[in-house]
């Protein structure tokens, strides 16, 4: 088993800055990419950013791509997303999700574990 935990979510204004963070524990070894969704009231859940375990392969949703980033730090099992130019539409809660097979996906289903997600919210 793979437990994540998000934190770093908040309220922000429009134009402004978050960072997000996933701490991984437990069987991590299993882990083959990381990514990060986010789901909207009334809406499914969206793909927002996955990174491999080496970081070698990024990808990034086409509504944040030019303004979040996604990184690693393996010997903090930690991911990072950092959120910039935020825009009131990037409202929602933001889930962190580990994968076991190989390869990227942009796919909810294809992840194993998640996180209990962290808020954000920008203010126009």
């Amino acid at each position: 088993q793979v437990q994540l935990v998000e934190s770093g979510g908040g309220l922000v204004q429009a134009g402004g800055s978050l960072r997000l963070s996933c701490a991984a524990s437990g069987s991590i070894f299993s882990i083959s990419s990381m990514g990060w969704f986010r789901q909207a009231p009334g809406k499914e859940r969206e793909f927002v950013s996955v990174i491999s375990w080496s970081s070698s392969r990024i990808y990034y949703g086409d509504s944040v791509a030019g303004r979040f980033t996604i990184s690693r730090d393996n010997a903090k099992n930690t991911v990072y997303l950092q959120m910039n130019s935020l825009k009131p539409e990037d409202t929602a809660l933001y889930y962190c999700a580990a994968r076991r097979d190989y390869g990227l996906s942009r796919q909810p289903g294809q992840y194993n574990y998640w996180g209990q997600g962290t808020q954000v919210t920008v203010s126009s």
